[in-house]
């Protein structure tokens, strides 16, 4: 291959993709994007002139196709998607079978092609396919705007976790893009627990599955910037941001009630939130806490949670859930406290703010120093 054969492929791939583009124009960008990925790594690796350009290739390149939207950053977009997801090239050719101009595509694409097979074969036998979506859902879930806000994430392990929450929560690239922003990856703790993941993807529907995170991440509510932050501020503040609010709990959950008056033994006591989860058919104990966990605080959301269930429940029901979100916890108290408790009570804590650079290096620090590493 010469870098004439490199242009020319390219135009290829993006005029036939274009053509047939009416009804699926996500999926085929993603494959047409994959494809050009494909023959740049061909050519830095194997192009017979390839010395002549170096650095200026993916320059030179789009100058020499000129088509819209393909400018050098988007060509090394299409190059790392492909060094991501090399996986990819058992789907390439299935998806590509309906297409009326396949004959115009670039033989390697052909399905009956033994060098595209050759390469699927070395990726079978190399690539750890443990933490991998298959390459069908990750094509038809996800948009290639989705893939691209993921694919500057080194470890394999993160991305999977982002493409699954991703598409379990019907995430908006923008929504993807704060949670990537937010570490959800490390405050939802799957860092350290990585079989949680793989458990709920092995489920049978695992957009059905809930994921309580360590540590949740409320700086849309604005309070950032307020010296002493009471309950009843973040409770209005949440009530101010409901959608962001339901948004960053999971997928799934409804509002149900704010201050929700309940009596027992002739006491009246209130619940801060009620939410309700339509996947798990439960409702949802929220309690807020401006202070760090202390004992008296899960006596107290236990009490709610186990009211709830006796009282409560209708129907179709399943057992409530109770979540205690406060600014710090003792992970030891918390683990003594939890101890021999049906996993329906959880402790997290929150974040008013996004972490600046030097916390969020301080935090992934704690988190490899956990990890062993």
């Amino acid at each position: 291959m010469n870098f004439e054969l490199l242009a020319n492929n390219v135009e290829k791939i993006h005029k036939v993709t274009s053509l047939y583009a009416k009804g699926a124009v996500n999926q085929l960008l993603t494959i047409r994007n994959w494809m050009i990925g494909f023959y740049i790594v061909e050519f830095e690796q194997s192009g017979n002139d390839r010395a002549e350009y170096g650095t200026q290739l993916l320059t030179k390149l789009s100058k020499k196709v000129e088509i819209k939207g393909l400018d050098r950053q988007m060509l090394g977009t299409c190059r790392l998607f492909y060094q991501r997801y090399p996986q990819i090239c058992a789907t390439v050719s299935r998806k590509l079978r309906g297409i009326d101009e396949i004959e115009m595509l670039p033989k390697e694409f052909d399905a009956e092609n033994s060098y595209l097979k050759n390469v699927e074969n070395q990726i079978c036998d190399t690539a750890s396919r443990k933490f991998e979506m298959p390459p069908d859902v990750l094509i038809s879930r996800l948009s290639f705007s989705h893939l691209r806000e993921i694919l500057p994430i080194d470890d394999p392990l993160e991305r999977f976790f982002y493409e699954v929450e991703c598409i379990k929560g019907t995430w908006s690239v923008r929504e993807l893009r704060r949670q990537i922003s937010s570490k959800l990856f490390f405050r939802a703790g799957i860092s350290k627990k990585p079989e949680l993941l793989l458990r709920q993807v092995d489920s049978e529907d695992f957009s059905k599955s809930l994921t309580v995170k360590n540590i949740y991440s409320l700086e849309f509510l604005g309070l950032d910037g307020k010296e002493a932050v009471t309950e009843s501020d973040l409770e209005e503040a949440i009530m101010e941001h409901l959608q962001e609010f339901l948004l960053e709990m999971g997928k799934g959950f409804c509002f149900e009630a704010r201050q929700k008056r309940i009596v027992i033994d002739d006491e009246y006591y209130f619940i801060d939130l009620v939410l309700y989860n339509r996947l798990l058919h439960c409702n949802v104990i929220v309690e807020l806490k401006v202070d760090k966990f202390r004992y008296e605080h899960f006596g107290q959301l236990n009490s709610y949670v186990s009211y709830y269930k006796e009282c409560e429940m209708t129907e179709g029901d399943n057992p409530p859930i109770g979540i205690l979100l406060c600014t710090e916890k003792g992970e030891k108290m918390v683990e003594y406290v939890l101890n021999g408790v049906d996993e329906q009570i959880f402790v997290s804590t929150y974040m008013l703010h996004l972490p600046d650079k030097k916390q969020l290096e301080e935090f992934l620090l704690a988190e490899l120093k956990e990890l062993g590493v």
